[in-house]
């Protein structure tokens, strides 16, 4: 069987720690798969709160996930401390990538504990139709 692999692309636009919480360990006490979602979308939240913006409303245009993988690396355990680089990836008139890379400090090593991906679509809420990317978006997404 296949193994995805997730190569990182873009340059890093944004680097947000988070602390492993006990609601984020499952029966194996480790990180739980659904944590890591969880994870990667809290990142994104914060992301986007430094520059007053929310996925529901950047600029008048809300976010819609439209596809999310995750490759797991290594266990990530209760009180370390996650630091997800996020980048971003292809820019299109409606939709862009980001790439996450989720690594922690442990015994006086960096260690990879997961790569990912989402597909990200602008997206009206009210009309339920996708949107142009703004142009304040865009900025952000190529930020370096």
């Amino acid at each position: 069987m296949a193994r995805l692999k997730i190569d990182i692309k873009g340059d890093v636009i944004a680097k947000i720690s988070l602390k492993v919480r006990i609601t984020d360990i499952n029966y194996g006490n480790h990180v739980g798969n659904d944590a890591f979602v969880a994870i990667i979308h809290e990142a994104r939240m914060q992301w986007l709160h430094q520059y007053q913006f929310t996925e529901l409303n950047i600029a008048g245009t809300g976010l819609i996930m439209s596809d999310l993988q995750l490759e797991f690396k290594n266990e990530s355990f209760y009180g370390d401390e996650i630091e997800i680089a996020i980048c971003a990836g292809e820019i299109s008139t409606v939709s862009f990538e980001l790439y996450y890379r989720l690594t922690t400090d442990r015994d006086n090593k960096n260690i990879l504990l997961a790569n990912a991906k989402t597909g990200m679509v602008c997206y009206d809420y009210e009309s339920k139709k996708m949107v142009a990317l703004p142009n304040e978006l865009k900025k952000l997404l190529q930020a370096n």
